[in-house]
């Protein structure tokens, strides 16, 4: 491994059922479905829609032993990978590894104690399956938890430590770590100290209860912008109050503007002034709305006059420029058509198709 490797090219690797997660493999991108835990086909649907929109891997939660049932049924018929999700009850971690998941997600604080995680070890040994140690602010141990020498971010990263060497201690090494917190730089000062703690382990990113689509986005890109730019960070998930899809959405954006995966189409579109003579806004959303859904890793400029056209978004693939009542498209800088302010969203995904 090179002196200058980024952290998490240094991490093991394991495997979450055919997707690799650590050792410098891609970024992984992930959600949690939010649909009954109980309710087969819901969840399968939601892990379709989940799937087309670029997720890799998918977390169930089961909140109850009755659910075991339901959720091997999912892990049967999912076309991704699915986590299960514990809180509480090792015996329902023990029966999950046995029942198809791919991987196992406990909390140190509320899994039970060693003697519980002893059980949950051995059976993820025996089915060959990683485990998540996912440790949160709100979830502490309480003997962490009180100790009035420790920062926050200290207090997340030693009960994650703690727990990953006494997993290592006996013999299981399939590990992935979280600690995670609703604060965007408690959880950027947790992730760096378990990087250098924990260097060769893979780290799952994220802020916890980061809030709805808008704030919850930010917060994100905000912290796990820094920790991706950082090197830190071998799989993701976007926590927002809102259909798990656009977490996904979120997680593309995201690796995109950091050049490190690209999946969808990338959109450029000027704010607008007074120069703009078309509505622009409705113009860019529905652009938006209309590239969501391509698997075509494309920069599309949106712009709204000549200033802001060809000449600034020339390192685009493809975009408008707008005038009065008409719009140019343009390849690559270079005007390819003239059409009307009503067909120019037509237009452009005209030529798209044609890419």
């Amino acid at each position: 491994m090179a002196i200058d490797a980024k952290p998490n090219e240094r991490t093991r690797r394991v495997m979450v059922g055919n997707v690799p997660l650590g050792g410098g493999a891609p970024v992984v991108v992930q959600s949690m479905l939010n649909a009954p835990a109980d309710d087969v086909s819901a969840n399968l649907a939601q892990i379709r829609a989940l799937a087309e929109a670029g997720c890799e891997v998918v977390r169930m939660a089961i909140p109850r032993r009755a659910c075991l049932d339901a959720f091997q049924a999912v892990c049967e018929e999912s076309p991704l990978p699915v986590v299960a999700d514990i809180h509480f009850d090792a015996g329902i971690a023990v029966e999950a590894a046995r029942r198809g998941a791919a991987k196992l997600r406990i909390n140190p604080g509320n899994i039970g104690g060693l003697a519980k995680t002893d059980a949950v070890l051995d059976a993820a040994g025996e089915a060959g399956i990683p485990i998540r140690i996912g440790v949160n602010a709100g979830s502490l141990d309480d003997a962490v938890a009180a100790r009035e020498d420790l920062s926050q971010p200290e207090k997340l990263a030693l009960s994650a430590v703690d727990y990953a060497r006494y997993c290592e201690s006996r013999g299981f090494r399939d590990l992935v770590v979280s600690a995670k917190a609703h604060d965007v730089m408690t959880t950027v000062r947790t992730y760096r100290l378990l990087s250098e703690k924990l260097p060769d382990v893979a780290l799952h990113i994220g802020v916890t209860e980061a809030g709805t689509t808008f704030q919850g986005a930010i917060k994100s890109a905000c912290g796990l912008g820094i920790l991706l730019e950082e090197g830190i960070g071998d799989t993701l998930r976007i926590s927002l109050t809102d259909d798990p899809v656009q977490e996904i959405r979120a997680c593309w954006t995201l690796l995109a503007a950091l050049d490190l995966r690209r999946r969808a189409p990338e959109l450029i579109s000027c704010p607008t002034c007074g120069r703009c003579q078309v509505d622009l806004i409705g113009m860019a959303r529905q652009v938006e709305d209309r590239i969501a859904g391509l698997d075509k890793p494309l920069k599309v400029a949106v712009m709204g006059c000549v200033v802001n056209g060809p000449g600034e978004a020339a390192d685009a693939d493809i975009g408008v420029a707008c005038g009065k009542g008409s719009g140019v498209v343009f390849l690559q800088g270079k005007v390819v058509r003239k059409v009307k302010e009503e067909a120019i969203v037509d237009a452009l995904m005209e030529e798209i198709g044609k890419l």
